[in-house]
């Protein structure tokens, strides 16, 4: 066991502020609720509903992110090449801009007679006011994470180390699988995590452009503006602990993924 100096101690004193900013006003939350009333909605139709939509959806989206983000990653991370640095912004505006503001630019695109939702919808294919909708949404605000989590364990990845497997006769796209991918694979898991936990908290870009069916955070808002605080907090209890739940369980899966020994 590592032994504890100053720094660390005078870090993990800093570290504790943020720490406590964040725990404090979950278990608050938490201890706030009434089971009885916790009880009731898991038993409402509507509000399980909702957080099976949430969580689908956004698993939807970030499986779409991994798909597309990851290959762009690695371009990005083993490539120089003319507006490099444009693409890269491209990809980090959804991460700035005000979520309804995310809302209004995918409205423009996806409704019906948009630049997207006017083919799609030939088809049969259609956004507003419908799950496709509220993927989009997810996509548009959390697929960034995926790609700059995986573009940094890209290039942590010796580039030597892909030649070598290049010479003994690996295609370029088998080395990827076999050597880089496997080496970044905690950063595109991280990633990956981040993306849903984004997706599924999406709340302002859902509204504007789908608002039906209810997700939970959209649910959550409408108790609030209808019914007072006391009937939002069932669901927002609901909703951080599946979350909560989540993440303890995919971070101890990857809590042995260790880049090297910390003692």
């Amino acid at each position: 066991m590592r032994k504890l100096d100053h720094t660390t101690i005078f870090f993990a004193l800093m570290g504790s502020f943020l720490f406590f900013f964040v725990l404090i006003p979950i278990v608050n939350l938490m201890v706030s609720a009434n089971p009885g009333i916790i009880l009731n909605n898991i038993q409402d139709p509507s509000v399980m509903s909702a957080l099976f939509l949430s969580i689908y959806a956004a698993l939807a989206a970030t499986i779409i992110a991994l798909l597309f983000g990851v290959p762009l990653a690695y371009l990005l991370a083993r490539n120089d090449f003319w507006g490099k640095g444009f693409v890269e912004s491209v990809i980090d505006v959804p991460l700035v801009i005000p979520h309804t503001v995310s809302g209004i630019i995918l409205l423009l695109v996806f409704n019906p007679g948009g630049i997207f939702g006017q083919p799609l919808s030939q088809i049969g294919l259609t956004f507003s006011d419908a799950i496709p909708g509220i993927i989009v949404a997810m996509l548009f605000a959390s697929s960034s994470f995926v790609v700059n989590s995986s573009r940094e364990g890209f290039e942590s990845v010796d580039p030597r180390m892909e030649k070598v497997a290049r010479t003994l006769g690996s295609g370029s796209l088998k080395t990827f699988f076999i050597i880089t991918l496997p080496l970044s694979l905690r950063n595109v898991v991280v990633g990956s995590i981040m993306c849903w936990a984004r997706a599924i908290s999406e709340f302002g870009a859902i509204v504007i452009l789908a608002y039906y069916p209810t997700t939970a955070p959209v649910l959550i808002y409408r108790r609030f503006v209808d019914f007072g605080l006391q009937e939002s907090i069932p669901v927002a209890v609901l909703l951080i602990s599946v979350c909560l739940v989540l993440f303890l369980i995919v971070r101890l899966l990857i809590s042995g993924w260790k880049t090297y020994d910390k003692d």
